[in-house]
């Protein structure tokens, strides 16, 4: 059976979470990112490609294997970057599934009627904070 590869584009915290858990389950992964330092956020367990390269740049994707790549998902602090980096992996390179980091909701028109999905980090944090927090639910509520 084939391992599904996945480029992870940006070795924050974000990038090298999702990279070292898909490593650990047992994806080929390769992760891109313009600083070497930034891959010390990796964990002992990550087991994959580490690419220095600006991943805009279709022959660093190229060289990281885009063309057999399964996932790509692009986690990097800038949308623009994620956005643009989406749409070569999914119109050019035709990657299965592609998902992106957007921090600011209203870009999410630029990925309308694509097959990209958007991870929304702050959306993420209130929807835990209204899950724990919200409504009243707490046990503090009533004081």
């Amino acid at each position: 059976m084939k391992r599904e590869k996945a480029i992870i584009i940006g070795s924050g915290r974000l990038g090298s979470y999702i990279a070292s858990e898909l490593s650990v389950k047992g994806h080929e992964v390769v992760i891109i990112d313009k600083d070497g330092d930034a891959f010390r956020k990796l964990n002992d367990q990550y087991s994959g490609y580490r690419y220095i390269g600006d991943a805009v740049d279709s022959e660093v994707l190229e060289q990281a294997g885009i063309e057999d790549a399964d996932i790509l998902i692009a986690t990097t602090n800038n949308d623009n970057t994620n956005i643009f980096v989406s749409h070569i992996a999914s119109m050019i390179y035709f990657v299965d599934k592609v998902y992106l980091r957007l921090g600011d909701i209203e870009k999410s028109t630029l990925i309308e009627n694509t097959s990209i999905h958007a991870i929304y980090p702050f959306k993420l944090s209130m929807d835990e904070f209204n899950r724990n927090f919200g409504g009243g639910n707490n046990e503090n509520s009533n004081q």
